[in-house]
């Protein structure tokens, strides 16, 4: 952000008047981030939005070899920090006037978990929503039936995915952190689009 110029022959008393107005200015930085926030929340609010959310933290990367969907011991799972973090996801979401959603979840227990301590809802399994980190091959054709799923779908309410970075990312272009919203709409001819992503830290 350039500094404005204070011109010589601007009278004393006038350039601290100026001083004093740009310093009751908030951050330029922090000013556009609140307003930011504010525009991702009023448009996930709107009918044909929906938020997808990586899971929250937790630690490590991949899952063990011969981990299995319904064992939640042979997975990475959410740490007590990440517990804590999906807790606080969901009151961010009743702090911004969505104390009920459709809560769609990817299978893995990470994902199920960070949705049922949101509590914004029952929790509906998507396999859609599944990852494909460990299988590359299966990401074209699941990410469009994904897309074609989310077309079909009734967005009405305010609608969330919990899902994984490799889902968020092919649908968004964005690589979430760990507990990361990013708010999409669905256009009336299908296409999606990012209206932003307020922050959960």
């Amino acid at each position: 952000m350039k500094k404005p110029v204070m011109h010589a022959n601007v009278p004393g008393s006038s350039r601290r008047a100026v001083l004093a107005a740009l310093l009751a200015l908030p951050a330029g930085v922090g000013g556009r981030s609140a307003s930011a926030q504010s525009d991702s929340w009023a448009a996930l609010r709107r009918p044909g939005s929906f938020a997808l959310i990586r899971h929250a933290l937790a630690p490590g990367t991949n899952d063990p070899s011969g981990f299995r969907l319904d064992d939640c011991a042979t997975q990475r799972n959410l740490s007590a920090e990440g517990r804590a973090q999906a807790v606080r996801i969901g009151e961010l979401f009743r702090a911004n006037g969505i104390a009920a959603a459709d809560v769609h979840s990817s299978q893995w227990c990470r994902c199920l978990e960070t949705a049922t301590l949101m509590k914004l809802g029952e929790t509906r399994q998507q396999p859609l929503l599944n990852s494909f980190f460990q299988d590359r091959t299966r990401e074209t054709q699941q990410i469009e039936a994904l897309r074609q799923w989310i077309g079909q779908l009734d967005l009405a309410r305010p609608t969330v995915f919990v899902t994984h970075q490799v889902v968020v990312t092919a649908l968004s272009q964005i690589f979430p952190a760990s507990g990361e919203i990013v708010v999409m709409q669905r256009a009336t001819d299908g296409r999606l689009s990012v209206q932003g992503r307020p922050p959960t830290a």
